[in-house]
């Protein structure tokens, strides 16, 4: 972890080769209070969200599923001077964030209060409308570096799809945004609509971890630990990735870019390896797949680097970044988080300068065409 901005630089060199600066693939903006998002929102769901509120599918969540150390799971001195919540005041975040580390685009990633995977899926889709108007005025549109992430209400296909198009075609915005639990597994045609909309529009869908599904994080009931819960993040985009490509959405979308945001990517090797072994054995089974499913995953996938898994053997992590695809993983912060990471510090020195430029920069710019 290295969430202190004025710790000084062990190696610029990677950051300084970079062209113009490094590219962040995981901010976290949010709203200051859910009244931001009331300019944005009709009268009749303004109404239903100060009367009814919003339902989780986490029924009895009522707290942030944040260690309690670490409030809203927050560096500690990313709290801004106008005492509101980490990541809500543009100013605050250039001077900490932007121009401290010289980041050339930010890409935001707001979790708080857009609404997706509520119960209610009209309030989703209105809320998650809301959401990105809202990014744009606070954020894109005064800070030309910051791109915006097309929130949708991903438990409803069609309205999901409908706010893809809404925004196709606008710059402003880099990706399409989902969480890593959803009601279902990530493969199932409810979701396809998403993934039509999102490989028309030319918008990768970034699969951050996390998500309010209704299910447990594990395959027999609840954690007990936060630290349970955040090892569990890489095992549910280890089955995000199974369900795309098991049940063809691959085949079906061809163009279709997946980025998967903070889950690690050291058992993507492992897990190419077992499902082609089972593939060999049982491939009438899924007669729709022409590839190894290892082919669809070095294809269609990115990673991002936080966290980014540092064996004890440093030639471990390169054989394991040379299976991924150097050109496949991008830089990312999680910035105001405690899990925070430098960018001049994050990338092990084992990686050299080529690789390091091109995960600080050149991959991200390439994926988001970003100039």
């Amino acid at each position: 972890m290295n969430n202190v901005a004025a710790t000084p630089s062990l190696d610029k060199t990677a950051v300084q080769a970079t062209e113009n600066g490094p590219v962040d693939c995981d901010i976290h903006t949010r709203v200051r209070t859910i009244a931001d998002l009331k300019p944005y929102l009709s009268t009749q769901w303004w109404n239903y969200l100060k009367t009814y509120g919003m339902r989780a599918r986490h029924g009895f969540a009522k707290a942030p599923p944040f260690p309690k150390a670490q409030p809203n799971a927050a560096r500690r001195d990313a709290w801004p001077p106008d005492g509101g919540f980490p990541a809500t005041n543009l100013e605050f975040m250039r001077a900490q964030h932007l121009d401290h580390y010289g980041i050339a685009y930010g890409i935001m990633n707001p979790l708080v209060a857009t609404g997706q995977g509520d119960q209610n899926d009209d309030l989703s889709a209105a809320l998650a409308t809301a959401t990105n108007d809202w990014q744009l005025d606070t954020f894109v549109n005064p800070e030309p570096r910051l791109r915006a992430s097309v929130v949708v209400p991903y438990e409803d296909g069609l309205a999901s799809a409908a706010e893809i198009r809404r925004r196709a075609g606008d710059r402003r915005f880099a990706q399409v945004l989902m969480m890593s639990r959803t009601a279902e597994p990530a493969g199932k045609r409810r979701y396809w609509p998403i993934y039509e909309a999102a490989a028309e529009a030319g918008l990768p869908v970034g699969n951050h971890v996390f998500g309010y599904s209704g299910w447990a994080g594990t395959s027999s009931g609840w954690s007990s630990f936060y630290i349970e819960e955040m090892t569990d993040h890489a095992v549910s985009c280890q089955s995000l990735v199974t369900s795309l490509i098991m049940e063809g959405v691959f085949e079906r979308f061809p163009g279709l870019k997946i980025v998967l945001i903070e889950s690690g990517f050291g058992w993507m090797p492992a897990l190419g390896w077992r499902l082609d072994r089972a593939w060999e054995r049982m491939r009438d089974e899924v007669p729709h797949l022409r590839m190894p499913p290892s082919a669809y995953l070095r294809k269609h996938f990115w990673v991002s680097t936080q966290p980014i898994e540092e064996p004890e053997r440093p030639e471990h992590l390169l054989d394991t970044v040379d299976w991924v695809g150097p050109d496949r993983i991008m830089f990312a912060s999680d910035y105001p988080h405690w899990d925070f990471d430098d960018p001049r510090l994050a990338l092990p020195s084992a990686l050299g300068l080529e690789r390091k430029r091109a995960i600080l920069s050149g991959n991200a710019r390439a994926l988001y065409n970003l100039v």
